[in-house]
């Protein structure tokens, strides 16, 4: 398995599947792209049977270029459709939500952006963190685009390059804005809740702010998983992706330390969690998030 999700959530996973099957799985830990684009140099040759990621893009890029073996229909049917491919050859595992993490002394719940499109604005200079190297940040400006439009998303992106602090990360941003040195930041909402439920020192100052009203701020990024069709053990590798969207596998992770949202056979999350029901995300195939497209675009600007 090439992993690029947490490398804790994906032993658990791989942990639960061995003891249920019987079947050892060798992990190859990396980020998203970083792995997509070694399978695609690698080719035939790809020691990988399976792929998941943390974000869809580096996944769809892979659909896209013909490299996914097509699932068995059993594990496409425990997915909702707007968590899978829709050429069927991946299928969501996992789910998280973009949120504003916020500092209530210095942004008042008053003065709180209604769309993350209004972070482009002159006001927000110096007063929101960003992490633009990761393939997480990365992934939500794949949905502005996708909701927004090119040239919307374009002037967006623009007006970010100008008011954001870049940051090495969502904790990073976290920690900034828990310390009162920026106002705001755009991180995923479960480091906030994990590092609520251990010790709150990275979050105790701070609040978050979810979006709705399906505005791109609101994007629910895809964790993905497939089987390459290059495949050297493809009976193995289609019964792990069936696994890990089961039951028993949404089950390892609704009770891991991830805090991320389940999105198969009908798991529900951690009871801490603002429920996946109420989130009201824009609606986007998530095969459709490009992102080559998105990183062309931001070294356009200047932000990568």
């Amino acid at each position: 398995m090439y992993n690029a999700q947490h490398k804790q959530l994906g032993q658990e996973w791989v942990d639960g599947f061995t003891k249920e099957t019987g079947i050892k799985v060798q992990v190859r830990d990396g980020k998203d792209f970083e792995l997509a684009n070694q399978i695609l140099a690698e080719g035939d040759a790809s020691p990988a049977d399976v792929f998941i990621t943390e974000n869809s893009p580096a996944i769809s890029l892979l659909s896209s270029k013909g490299v996914l073996a097509p699932l068995d229909a059993a594990t496409i049917a425990q997915v909702p459709a707007q968590y899978r491919s829709g050429a069927d050859d991946w299928v969501g595992i996992a789910a998280r939500s973009t949120v504003l993490v916020y500092n209530p002394s210095l942004l008042p719940a008053d003065q709180l952006p209604q769309s993350i499109m209004e972070l482009s604005r002159p006001q927000w200079k110096d007063r929101v963190g960003i992490a633009a190297g990761g393939a997480d940040f990365q992934a939500i400006v794949s949905a502005v685009y996708a909701v927004n439009g090119d040239a919307a998303a374009g002037e967006w992106l623009a007006g970010l390059k100008q008011n954001a602090r870049v940051y090495q990360g969502n904790v990073a941003i976290m920690k900034a804005v828990n310390a009162g040195e920026i106002p705001a930041g755009v991180i995923y909402h479960y480091y906030w809740y994990r590092d609520r439920a251990e010790s709150g020192q990275d979050s105790k100052n701070t609040e978050l702010k979810y979006f709705g009203n399906q505005d791109a701020g609101a994007f629910v990024s895809v964790s993905g998983g497939g089987v390459l069709k290059s495949a050297k053990h493809p009976a193995e590798a289609q019964r792990f992706i069936a696994y890990l969207t089961g039951k028993a596998g949404q089950q390892v992770l609704a009770n891991s330390y991830a805090l991320e949202y389940p999105v198969g056979s009908g798991v529900a999350a951690d009871t801490a969690l603002k429920p996946l029901s109420e989130l009201d995300p824009p609606v986007i195939d998530p095969n459709t998030l490009n992102g080559p497209q998105v990183i062309s675009e931001m070294q356009r600007v200047g932000l990568l």
